[in-house]
């Protein structure tokens, strides 16, 4: 598989698992990635939330690690990028207010290149108006946000993924072998 050059964009109370192990399951296969919050720089940290499924009528919340921003939002261009990902938890509720996200966001689709989102991550997708027409997976909870951006909500699965061209999403944590494989092979498509 050729090395990507992968931008994730994530901010405070990202979900834990979502944002850790994407990034360093994607260092380990060789791609480069960078993670950025509006607002911060590289150095700075981002709290993380950890989201467990334990019998309720939703997921719980505890507060996770401390995850290392390693770029600055500020200084990154999209079209240096040739993916994107965008973990869920509760930063993408706020992130999807920021218009340089949205425009980030955009520009990956207008450009045709692979993007993988998670959880609470089609926020983002439905805010940037970029589902349209597609296929999208997330938290069930954000069932109304895709449908309302026009997307077909694909029921699957909690470990299940689904991909729509080169848009890869799933609902949560739960889903990352099967979500982070189809990835991987619409990065080396």
């Amino acid at each position: 598989m050729p090395s990507a050059k992968i931008l994730m964009i994530t901010g405070d109370y990202t979900e834990d698992y979502e944002t850790m192990v994407p990034f360093q399951t994607l260092l380990a296969c060789g791609h480069t990635v960078h993670a950025v919050c509006p607002g911060k720089k590289a150095g700075d940290t981002v709290a993380t939330a950890i989201h467990d499924f334990e019998g309720d009528q939703t997921y719980s919340e505890k507060r996770g690690h401390n995850f290392a921003l390693n770029a600055t939002f500020a200084e990154i261009r999209p079209e240096d990028y040739d993916a994107l990902v965008i973990p869920g938890g509760r930063a993408p509720e706020y992130l999807r207010l920021d218009p340089n996200v949205i425009k980030a966001v955009r520009h990956f689709f207008d450009a045709d290149k692979p993007v993988a989102a998670i959880c609470h991550g089609a926020q983002l997708l439905a805010a940037a108006g970029v589902i349209e027409g597609r296929k999208c997976s997330a938290y069930p909870a954000c069932r109304p946000e895709v449908e309302l951006a026009g997307a077909k909500f694909a029921e699957i699965a909690i470990n299940d993924a689904v991909t729509d061209g080169k848009l890869v999403t799933a609902p949560a944590w739960p889903a990352h072998p099967a979500w982070l494989q189809q990835f991987m092979a619409v990065l080396n498509a």
